[in-house]
């Protein structure tokens, strides 16, 4: 009997990822529901930027001028549209490597009538060294990141030194990094990675209250009621005579 053959993964990232780096993610054949298959067919090219390797034009991108906040790892989009509908005047730039989180997210938007969302589908390493100019972002968030919880895997997540200097270095004066994970030993790590980068200032003594544009998703409901932690890091970007003249780059 000759069954029916799999289809093949959908990719539409144009450009390999991930390849001049240690990656914080790994390529896999995830499960993508029909519904995500249907929505990368025909809304892809309306809400997604090509991967380039020059920096983009983000007035032109989203056919208006308004302050750009970058977010990491959207996963399946539920923050990123609850975001965006609450704050209509911004900008969102969400970078992605996974079918089925851009399905979803892509499906939330026509959904929703969104129009100040697009999608990068790419390594966000390399979204930000190629395609975001110095000093163009108003603001990135960085939601629940893979914790790569065992210790010979820990040079894989994404919060390291050299990523958090490209990072500021992308940021305006005064933008904002937010980020949030729920494993304790990874806050750890991201306070302390984040507090030694002389560009950023940490706008609190250690961890941040959850500000009450990011809404608690149904995975950190269930984790709260639990009794599982969620630490949130709020950072901002110096003036340039201010990262100069700060104590850690004495």
């Amino acid at each position: 009997m000759n069954l029916p053959k799999s289809p093949p993964p959908i990719v539409t990232a144009q450009t390999p990822s991930g390849s001049t780096h240690i990656r914080s993610f790994v390529h896999r054949r995830a499960h993508i529901t029909p519904s995500q298959e249907q929505a990368i067919a025909e809304w892809l090219p309306r809400w997604s930027i090509r991967y380039q390797d020059t920096p983009i034009d983000l007035s032109a991108a989203f056919g208006r001028t308004a302050p750009v906040i970058l977010e990491i790892g959207f996963g399946m989009g539920e923050t990123t549209q609850k975001i965006a509908q609450a704050r209509p005047g911004d900008n969102f730039l969400g970078v992605e490597v996974f079918n089925a989180g851009v399905g979803a997210l892509l499906k939330r938007i026509h959904e929703s009538g969104l129009d100040n969302i697009r999608i990068i589908q790419h390594d966000a390493v390399e979204v930000l060294r190629d395609m975001i100019a110095p000093g163009s972002l108003a603001g990135v968030h960085i939601y629940f990141p893979d914790p790569w919880p065992k210790k010979r895997h820990h040079k894989r997540r994404l919060i390291q030194p050299a990523f958090v200097a490209l990072l500021s270095s992308r940021m305006a004066p005064g933008a904002y990094l937010h980020c949030a994970t729920d494993w304790e030993h990874y806050a750890q790590q991201m306070l302390e990675v984040l507090s030694a980068e002389p560009s950023l200032q940490n706008t609190c003594a250690d961890y941040a209250p959850r500000p009450d544009y990011r809404p608690l998703t149904k995975f950190e409901n269930r984790g709260l009621r639990l009794g599982h932690g969620v630490w949130d890091l709020m950072f901002t970007r110096r003036a340039p005579a201010d990262a100069a003249s700060s104590p850690e780059t004495v």
